[in-house]
């Protein structure tokens, strides 16, 4: 039974659509600090949204096309290995990177930590992209 995927299309697409518009350093020029933020926020929120949806694609697929009881209580780490043994994604080290990063959105009152989890989202997202990709592909 295949998975239905247009939520996870739509928030990778939103995701990329707004770190496009943040990476535009032109139009971020024309904005004060406050609407500067407000995008650099937008991304962050994209991310830690993008990112529940990944990990919950992953976890669906495998219970899916694996076993229903394959990621019944397995650590995050757990649940990216048998990903990547699936060919769902590349690099666990590097899904737990963005794990972190998605822990760290709960103090992004810290601006250091925000600067961070912002810079985290342009890799994420690319991440996601093949995810989405990879999911569209073996979809059957």
């Amino acid at each position: 039974m295949p998975l239905e995927l247009d939520s996870l299309r739509k928030s990778v697409f939103a995701l990329s659509s707004v770190l496009a518009k943040s990476d535009d350093a032109e139009f971020m020029r024309g904005l004060d600090e406050i609407a500067q933020n407000a995008i650099k926020s937008g991304v962050i929120q994209h991310f830690e949204f993008t990112y529940e949806l990944c990990w919950k694609f992953m976890r669906r697929w495998l219970e899916t096309n694996i076993s229903p009881t394959v990621a019944d209580g397995v650590t995050r780490r757990e649940l990216f290995r048998q990903a990547a043994e699936q060919r769902l994604i590349n690099d666990v080290e590097q899904w737990m990177r963005h794990h972190d990063a998605r822990n760290q959105t709960a103090h992004t009152y810290d601006s250091k930590i925000a600067a961070g989890v912002y810079a985290a989202a342009h890799d994420f997202a690319r991440d996601a992209e093949r995810l989405l990709r990879a999911l569209e592909f073996r979809n059957d």
